[in-house]
């Protein structure tokens, strides 16, 4: 596996469209850093770090729906192995009028585009949510 990001990205739009109300996914510390602005900002539930069938460590996300439908919209991966995209404070994208948010990694850890424009560092933009 080459993006792990993208992975669990695709892994977590692909329960959404068929109804599940949790997924697996092996464990890594950016994944947990994703997962905890994700909580944070109420796109899942939560999640819980657990061992696979395979005895190897895994995260086991519950999925948030409201009325029967998903909670996260959109789910797009920006930075890639191939190009990564890096982006000043100023540069950092707005997504869909501020409703949306910008995950971004930066010298202070794994944060919302609102908090980093705060903290005023820039990063790479990991993904964006809706």
């Amino acid at each position: 596996m080459n993006d792990p990001i993208a992975d669990m990205l695709t892994r977590i739009r692909n329960s959404q469209m068929r109804g599940k109300s949790t997924v697996s996914t092996p464990d890594s510390k950016l994944r947990v850093r994703v997962l905890d602005v994700l909580a944070d900002e109420g796109y899942i539930r939560g999640y819980e770090k657990m061992t696979g069938a395979d005895g190897h460590p895994a995260i086991e996300i519950s999925l948030k729906y409201f009325d029967g439908i998903p909670v996260i919209r959109e789910l797009k991966r920006v930075s890639k192995p191939g190009r990564r995209v890096y982006m000043g404070v100023k540069d950092i994208p707005i997504v869909r009028q501020g409703l949306g948010v910008s995950i971004v990694s930066t010298s202070k850890g794994v944060m919302t585009d609102a908090a980093a424009r705060n903290a005023n560092i820039g990063g790479e933009v990991l993904c964006t949510v809706f």
